[in-house]
């Protein structure tokens, strides 16, 4: 993980490039700001610790430009004479802590564990559309926010794509919106879950997706890795749409806490604004004013079956906004029912590669046509990963993988 350490001390800024030596940080060091500000222009990092007061530009402001160019970055700000107005200061620009000089280098190990943890397993964007408009949903929520001081162990079932996995991050914003989450598929626990990680998530989440996918060496795994001591604070979490196809030993350890995910068709008040929500957060990925839904759009919503669940919604939701070319929707970009859409029917359309050998821009022009595939099979087959991982020829986890690598989100159980 990439480290940018600004410190315009030299011996200070020694002192804790030593002290992070053999840590699983890869750490770039300056005392010179604006150096730092090309770095992060350039190749970025996951985390930023910096002074307060350094040479041409302060730490706040350089927190700001950084922020600006990567809004994701971790940032630590450091001072021996930061005054409460510049920590809150650093705090509304996003800064996760602040570290007064002199300090422990215990403590310094300790927060930089920490935004190792938030690195690896960031927490799950409170931004995320949460409907709980129908009376399924409604209990649902309330289920979920009466657990939000439990601990216990949490098993979520619902047919496939029903939002199974996104619960599971509201019941963890509920408890502990800052704590780190990670999930993990059934199918790639069979080397099991490492000591060193589970130390890494305290005070956060670990979700295991399918546990109808788990293998008899994999469940033996998973049960040893609950046997850890992890003190209190930490949740263990599990998504499972085919509850008798679990191990009984499994499932009664990850089914303290059980939460029934309904499908949308008994969610009928909850549709057109899920579809609105999903709609808006797929425009703000993209940096985009999120269009509005005309009645016919809307009723196509209600009427439409959507066999494949909030996953299905997500993806029409994404190819509407593709689709539309005003700030009116008059029509959603989805497949029949039964299979593929029109548009498919009509061609496979992909940006050119960039000029080079013909050889590397054959290698190029594959990642675009193999994602292209990947989200038809999961169009085609009700957005349901294992039928379609079935179709290519694939193993679900190779299928996983894969669509992990081009960017298709595949935890939306």
């Amino acid at each position: 993980m990439r480290l940018i350490l600004v410190e315009d001390k030299d011996s200070f800024r020694k002192l804790l490039i030593q002290a992070l030596k053999g840590s699983a940080w890869n750490i770039r060091a300056t005392g010179d700001p604006f150096e730092a500000m090309t770095w992060i222009e350039g190749d970025g990092a996951e985390v930023l610790v910096t002074d307060l007061r350094l040479p041409g530009l302060s730490g706040l402001e350089l927190i700001r430009r950084a922020k600006r160019v990567q809004p994701g970055l971790r940032v630590v700000l450091m001072s021996a004479f930061g005054e409460p107005k510049d920590i809150v200061a650093a705090m509304q620009l996003g800064a996760e802590d602040f570290l007064p000089k002199p300090f422990d280098m215990g403590i310094f190990f300790a927060l930089m564990d920490r935004l190792q943890a938030l690195v690896g397993a960031p927490p799950p964007d409170p931004r995320e559309p949460w409907v709980a408009l129908s009376p399924a949903m409604r209990l649902l929520d309330s289920s979920l926010r009466a657990a939000a001081d439990s601990d216990a162990p949490a098993l979520f079932i619902g047919p496939r794509g029903s939002g199974k996995a996104r619960a599971a991050r509201r019941l963890h914003a509920l408890r502990q919106p800052r704590g780190p989450f990670l999930s993990m598929a059934a199918s790639e626990l069979d080397e099991g879950i490492t000591a060193a990680t589970l130390g890494l998530l305290q005070g956060g989440s670990l979700l295991v997706l399918g546990l109808e996918h788990l293998s008899p060496k994999a469940a033996v795994e998973l049960l040893k890795a609950m046997d850890i001591p992890l003190g209190h604070g930490f949740q263990w979490m599990a998504t499972c749409g085919d509850e008798p196809a679990v191990p009984d030993s499994v499932r009664l350890r990850l089914g303290v806490l059980r939460f029934e995910l309904p499908s949308l068709s008994h969610r009928h008040e909850d549709l057109v604004p899920l579809f609105r929500a999903l709609l808006e957060q797929a425009a703000a990925g993209e940096g985009r004013a999120a269009p509005a839904l005309d009645r016919s759009a809307e009723k196509e919503v209600q009427s439409r079956n959507w066999p494949g669940n909030v996953r299905e919604m997500a993806w029409c939701a994404q190819a509407t906004l593709h689709s539309a070319s005003s700030l009116l929707v008059r029509g959603l970009a989805v497949p029949p029912m039964g299979g593929r859409s029109g548009r498919e029917e009509g061609g496979l359309t992909l940006p050119w590669p960039k000029e080079a050998t013909l050889e590397a821009m054959l290698r190029e022009a594959q990642h675009p046509v193999e994602a292209a595939l990947l989200r038809r099979a999961l169009a085609t087959h009700a957005h349901d990963p294992a039928a379609a991982a079935a179709s290519l020829g694939l193993t679900l986890r190779a299928f996983a993988s894969r669509a992990k690598e081009r960017g298709i989100l595949m935890d939306e159980s």
